[in-house]
């Protein structure tokens, strides 16, 4: 199985989700697909979660999963299993009731913030960041008793520290790369991942060029930070996410033109480059070129993000 634990499509009603079939080269799996972030309204989120929920229902070779047992059944016909995410607390409009709703539509992963510090703590873009405030912390337990999985890509250092220390099931970075590897602050330090690792949770490495190197997204340079963070970490807390952006032209576009969300580490290196789900789906072949495990590759490309769904998804008694 390989487990995409975040992409991105464009954030409109009329999106066309088509393009998840790319996946089926992986001869089945999981993605999780992004359905709003810091600027979006509760309304504008749940409006998504209508259309893109009807368009995956109506799209052959994907399902919509609500639990573990959905995907492992998807995906052993051969099929892409599909979920949602959201990078930060702004789609909820300031209400913990809305962590249950979201659940019940399929969101099974947030990170608290995008870049850039609100309500529940600082962003990895800010250059001070105070922390998960006491709204952070009540957000990060309503989304342990209610299934959802907290994340901290796009997160302040000392954020996702706090949210690692206050939360009782897993915490994961969904979409960040190493920052031994490569010096970018999206990128994560070994702290912030060992942090993530102690709560039983899982780094998923990106394909996102800017992220890997000077806007290099290769499987090469995918590998450098996977081999990075398992020996940083051990093999069960390490997997993969391609943050992917179907709407790649439209997301350039809006780098530049809202700078209060991206900074030039944006845009240093040129126009961003994502690896696609073509060249992501050849990941494990890659990886078994260079020795790894039969049972080491079904971890990082799927199985310990599986674990951390297990573990998280069921709401708490």
């Amino acid at each position: 199985m390989l487990w995409d634990q975040h992409a991105c499509v464009e954030l409109v009603d009329t999106a066309d989700l088509r393009d998840l079939r790319r996946y089926r080269g992986a001869g089945g799996g999981y993605v999780s697909l992004n359905v709003g972030y810091a600027p979006h309204a509760p309304a504008l989120t749940a409006s998504l979660l209508r259309s893109f929920r009807a368009q995956v229902e109506a799209i052959d070779g994907v399902e919509l999963a609500a639990t573990v047992a959905d995907i492992d059944r998807i995906a052993a016909r051969g099929d892409t299993a599909v979920a949602f995410d959201l990078e930060d607390c702004g789609p909820l409009g300031g209400d913990l009731d809305a962590v249950g709703t979201l659940v019940a539509q399929g969101v099974r992963t947030l990170g608290p913030t995008y870049n850039h510090a609100n309500r529940a703590g600082g962003g990895c873009l800010d250059a001070r960041d105070d922390g998960l405030t006491p709204w952070g912390r009540d957000l990060v337990a309503e989304m342990n008793a209610r299934g959802m999985v907290p994340d901290g890509s796009h997160v302040g250092a000392r954020t996702t520290l706090d949210m690692c220390a206050a939360s009782t099931r897993p915490v994961v970075f969904s979409h960040s790369n190493m920052r031994a590897v490569w010096e970018h602050p999206r990128n994560i330090t070994d702290e912030q991942a060992r942090a993530a690792a102690s709560t039983g949770g899982v780094v998923g490495i990106t394909g996102v060029g800017i992220f890997l190197g000077p806007n290099t997204p290769t499987l090469e340079a995918m590998i450098r930070h996977l081999e990075y963070a398992v020996e940083l970490l051990g093999i069960d807390y390490v997997g993969v996410s391609t943050d992917f952006s179907f709407d790649w032209e439209t997301f350039r576009d809006e780098i530049v033109r809202m700078p209060e969300l991206y900074d030039a580490s944006y845009t240093r290196w040129g126009p961003m480059e994502w690896m696609p789900p073509e060249t992501f789906v050849g990941l494990g072949a890659a990886l078994a070129a260079r020795g790894w495990t039969d049972v080491d590759i079904a971890a990082v490309l799927g199985g310990n993000f599986r674990r951390v769904a297990l573990e998280s998804w069921e709401p708490l008694p």
